[in-house]
C-alpha cells in the first residue's frame, strides 16, 4: 500500500459535564461522544524524499504546530519504511467549532499512517501516543461511541441510535483553553449514576460560551425554533436532532447567510475505520 484516503469524522458531545479541576490543571470532565457521516478529507500518499509534507492546511497555523505532522511525526521511531509522506486536507469542519476536528485529523493520520509505515502499532498503542496530541484524540483512535471520563480518555463504548442532526456553526472562534480556565465556568457537577438519561445531562460550558460569544447563544436561540439545541464541546457549533435528513435539510435552506451548516447522520462507528477496513 503507497497511499490511502479516509474522512476525519467530526464529533459531537451529546452532553458535557466539568466534574472537578485537577492538580495538573486539567479537568476531570463526562461526556458522551458520537460519531457523524461528514468531516475532513485527508489523503495519504508514500514519497521517496524523507519528509512530511502537508498541503491544503490552514495557512496560519506552522507545520510544527499542525496535529497532522506531530501525529506523523509520532510515528517514525515505529516505521518500517523509510519513506517520507505527502499528506493533502480537503478541511470542512471549522476550527474552533468543538466538533473535533483538530483531533480528527490527528486521529485519522495516526490509523493511516501506521498502516503506510507498517508500523505495526495496535489500537491501544495508538490511542496513547494520541493522548499526547490531545484529551479527545483516543477516542476518534478508538473509533466507538463512547462515554467518557477522566480527561476524556477513559472510554466506555456505547451502542446509540442512529440520527440525523443539523449542525451550525456560527463562525466564532471558541478557544478551549480560554474557557477551561475561565473562573466562572462550573466545576462541580456529580458523576451520573447507572441508569441516566441525555434528559439530565447539560454542556456544563454552554452558558460561560454564551456570556462570552453572543453569537452561539443567537444560534441556539435560532435552532430552537424547530427542535432542541444544543452546544457540542467548548463550542462554537451547535446542534439539533431531527427525525429524518430530510427533515433536517429543510431546515438548513432557512439558515441565515452569516452562518454554515451542515447535515449528517450519525455512525456508532467512525467512518474512518469503516473506509480503513475497506481499503486494506
Amino acid at each position: 500500500m503507497t497511499e490511502l484516503t479516509l474522512l476525519a469524522p467530526a464529533k459531537l458531545n451529546l452532553f458535557l459535564h466539568v466534574n472537578g479541576r485537577r492538580d495538573d490543571g486539567y479537568h476531570e470532565l463526562e461526556t458522551l461522544f458520537t460519531f457523524l457521516n461528514y468531516g475532513d478529507t485527508l489523503h495519504f500518499a508514500l514519497c521517496e524524499q524523507d519528509h512530511i509534507s502537508i498541503s491544503g492546511a490552514p495557512a496560519d497555523i506552522p507545520l510544527h504546530d499542525n496535529l497532522i505532522y506531530k501525529a506523523a511525526q509520532k510515528l517514525i521511531p515505529y516505521r518500517k519504511i523509510q519513506q517520507g509522506l505527502d499528506i493533502q486536507l480537503v478541511k470542512r469542519l471549522p476550527m474552533g467549532g468543538g466538533v473535533g476536528g483538530g483531533s480528527s485529523d490527528a486521529a485519522t493520520t495516526l490509523l493511516a499512517v501506521n498502516k503506510l509505515w507498517q508500523c505495526g502499532l495496535n489500537i491501544n498503542q495508538l490511542a496513547a501516543l494520541g493522548v499526547t496530541l490531545g484529551a479527545d484524540v483516543p477516542v476518534f483512535v478508538r473509533g466507538l461511541s463512547a462515554h467518557a471520563q477522566g480527561i476524556g480518555e477513559q472510554l466506555k463504548p456505547v451502542k446509540l441510535p442512529e440520527k440525523a442532526y443539523l449542525v451550525v456553526s456560527p463562525g466564532v472562534h471558541v478557544s478551549t483553553a480560554a474557557i477551561f480556565t475561565h473562573p466562572d465556568l462550573p466545576r462541580t457537577t456529580p458523576k451520573l449514576k447507572s441508569g441516566w438519561q441525555l434528559s439530565e445531562t447539560r454542556n456544563d460550558c454552554e452558558m460561560l460560551v454564551k456570556k462570552l460569544y453572543p453569537e452561539v447563544e443567537k444560534t441556539l436561540l435560532w435552532l430552537l425554533k424547530y427542535a432542541p439545541s444544543k452546544m457540542t464541546g467548548t463550542g462554537a457549533c451547535c446542534f439539533a436532532e431531527f427525525d429524518s435528513v430530510a427533515a433536517a435539510e429543510r431546515v438548513l435552506q432557512q439558515l441565515p447567510a452569516n452562518w454554515q451548516g451542515f447535515v449528517a447522520t450519525s455512525a456508532n462507528r467512525s467512518p474512518a475505520h469503516t473506509q480503513l477496513d475497506v481499503a486494506l
